[in-house]
């Protein structure tokens, strides 16, 4: 009785490998989620909210506080104008933004072009809108595109694209470049881009974010995504927001309706409360990042392994032949959380075909101490599979 599309699908890697580390005791270096709580002022604001604030269904668009933050902060961060009335809509994470984007904006038979390694929700969502998911092989250590790689994908369908940047799991910030060659083809093939851009706060200098909805001609054809999940590290509370021209707000709004709907009030009074009031946050979070991925690429270096560079995102690669693996990811990732008891992420599951099979990712939003064990542990498994 399942859709084929949904019933076809293999449990997501992150809840596979976060399962297997709980069954085998293992630190867990594959899914994203920080050990750090978060803002402590945002989660007071968010419980004060229970206790003292409005807890019916708030406005399907959500708070008007919040898309007035959501406004006001990408004014200061970003330079982008938005209209908080007809150009903003709070969603309940950014995977239902997603949603919202491609069943709202998708018809049967339009392309769609994707580059991966990509987040897995995508191909599914698209596919099941009725879209052709159009795919861009990106490989390592760069993970660029091309003109040549932009010729091949676009086709007179093409219809969307769909851009993540920064990149999980490459942990690339995208040149100017690259973003005016897609906003041109963009442009060129009267393309939307749908922008995953949930980790436009964890950049790390001297890279830079720039938003695609920034670029000439990208105004109006732009849905912007963005998380105060990863803004604050709070990943459970699934607070996003969607931001677009308000031809495309007023489809997308339509669709979010049938979604979720709405998101929990005091979680949006939290989230505006920690965009308003925020500034030292997000001055002080990145170089608190830099330093930990600093400290595990520098102890998988002492031990042998290749980190591959991180610009952004929670994530550092591993190149495994380069570290001396000669496993496929998956084989060494599934023997490195079973018989050493460290969990990571390989990355070909992340492909939807012709895979890298050569590159592990690894979380570095953690404690020093759980970094530093966490090496020792991918150490310990290099030494058995070589045995």
């Amino acid at each position: 009785m399942a859709n084929p599309i949904f019933a076809s699908l293999p449990t997501t890697i992150f809840e596979e490998m976060s399962g297997l580390a709980r069954r085998h005791g293992a630190i867990n270096l594959g899914q994203g989620f920080p050990d750090d709580p978060g803002p402590e002022s945002v989660r007071a604001k968010a419980a004060e909210a229970v206790l003292h604030g409005y807890n019916q269904y708030p406005p399907m668009t959500g708070l008007p506080e919040l898309r007035r933050a959501v406004a006001d902060h990408y004014a200061r961060t970003q330079g982008l104008d938005l209209d908080w009335e007809r150009e903003v809509t709070v969603t309940s994470g950014a995977t239902e933004a997603l949603a919202a984007a491609f069943l709202g904006l998708i018809e049967p038979g339009d392309e769609v072009v994707v580059f991966q390694p990509l987040y897995d929700a995508y191909v599914p969502l698209i596919r099941r809108a009725g879209g052709i998911p159009r795919l861009v092989r990106l490989s390592p250590p760069h993970w660029r595109f091309d003109r040549a790689m932009l010729e091949a994908a676009f086709t007179p369908r093409t219809r969307m694209v769909v851009l993540n940047n920064p990149l999980n799991p490459a942990g690339v910030v995208l040149p100017e470049e690259d973003l005016a060659l897609l906003a041109e083809f963009c442009v060129r093939h009267d393309a939307v881009a749908v922008c995953d851009e949930v980790w436009e706060q964890v950049v790390f200098a001297p890279a830079r974010h720039r938003p695609l909805i920034a670029f000439p001609g990208m105004r109006e054809r732009c849905v912007k995504i963005g998380s105060a999940g990863k803004m604050f590290g709070l990943t459970g509370w699934k607070v996003g927001f969607l931001a677009a021209a308000p031809q495309l707000t007023a489809a997308l709004a339509r669709t979010h309706q049938f979604l979720t709907f709405t998101t929990p009030p005091n979680l949006q009074t939290a989230v505006a409360f920690g965009l308003e009031t925020g500034e030292a946050w997000f001055a002080e979070m990145p170089g608190r990042l830099a330093a930990s991925r600093d400290r595990l690429a520098e102890g998988l270096r002492c031990e042998g392994f290749a980190p591959l560079p991180s610009q952004g995102t929670y994530f550092l690669n591993v190149d495994l032949p380069a570290s001396g693996v000669d496993l496929p990811d998956r084989e060494f990732a599934l023997r490195a959380v079973q018989e050493a008891g460290v969990a990571s992420i390989p990355v070909s599951a992340l492909f939807e075909e012709a895979p890298v099979t050569t590159i592990l990712r690894l979380c570095f939003s953690k404690s020093d101490e759980t970094l530093d064990e966490g090496v020792r542990r991918l150490a310990k498994a290099r030494d058995l599979v070589r045995r």
